[in-house]
């Protein structure tokens, strides 16, 4: 089969949604994301979907995020989960994109009669959120992170806590996705960015850690290729070997 006609089937004989002025551009794209790179690998179709959803987010690509929630329910993603995934990205590309993001959601759900009720899957209250972000942060990332906030300077020491209280605690230990999921959309959040090579070092390690392997890794930054460029995508590619080409 052509890579047309594998784009074709994956889609389903719709067309993409978007470069409706640019037939030539919308062509090589349409092959290159449905015929190549979607077809590449073995991760889930599910999986697959997660990923893009998290770096349409990050991106703050709007038109192409409506595009994809429309493709990705009809493959059957579980629309919680397409919250859950935007909610993890606002302690990393920050509240203003993940709004407009779950704006989009929320348009998409509507005209579907989708509801979620997003209230239900936290799991800390004020007085756990602290302690339970601490413990993911140490399942990811090891013993050490007990120490982080001793160890941090007088006025720097609110960050090490809004770290653990907030970025781990009120979103890691959400239901709907598990760690190993959010972990994975996260190190894709950071990879998307750009520019932030120190912590996409650190959570590629914690990937490692909860057992998404060198082959997941490469296998998610392709998928992501498309929409972040090839200097982003070697980019992290060299660190993904730098962690498992020892």
């Amino acid at each position: 089969m052509s890579r047309s006609e594998d784009a074709n089937q994956l889609l389903n004989g719709k067309e993409v949604p978007f470069l409706e002025h640019d037939p030539a551009l919308r062509e090589i794209m349409k092959n290159y994301i449905y015929g190549d790179v979607y077809q590449h690998g073995s991760l889930s179709i599910e999986l697959r979907d997660l990923i893009l959803v998290v770096v349409m987010t990050a991106n703050h690509s709007l038109t192409s995020l409506k595009g994809h929630l429309e493709m990705a329910l009809d493959r059957g993603l579980a629309p919680e989960k397409i919250k859950e995934a935007i909610y993890q990205c606002t302690p990393y590309v920050g509240l203003g994109k993940v709004e407009e993001a779950l704006e989009v959601v929320h348009q998409v759900f509507s005209a579907r009669q989708i509801t979620v009720d997003s209230e239900s899957l936290g799991t800390v209250n004020e007085q756990t959120r602290y302690h339970d972000g601490l413990e993911v942060q140490v399942q990811t990332f090891g013993e050490g992170m007990r120490e982080g906030y001793a160890k941090a300077r007088d006025d720097l020491k609110h960050i090490n806590r809004y770290l653990s209280e907030y970025c781990f605690g009120d979103f890691y230990t959400r239901q709907g996705l598990d760690g190993k999921t959010r972990e994975l959309l996260t190190m894709v959040m950071i990879l998307t960015l750009g520019g932030c090579e120190n912590q996409l070092r650190s959570h590629i390690q914690g990937n490692l850690a909860l057992g998404n392997d060198r082959a997941v890794l490469v296998e998610t930054i392709t998928q992501c290729q498309p929409y972040i460029g090839f200097p982003r995508t070697l980019n992290a590619m060299n660190l993904v070997d730098e962690a498992t080409l020892k």
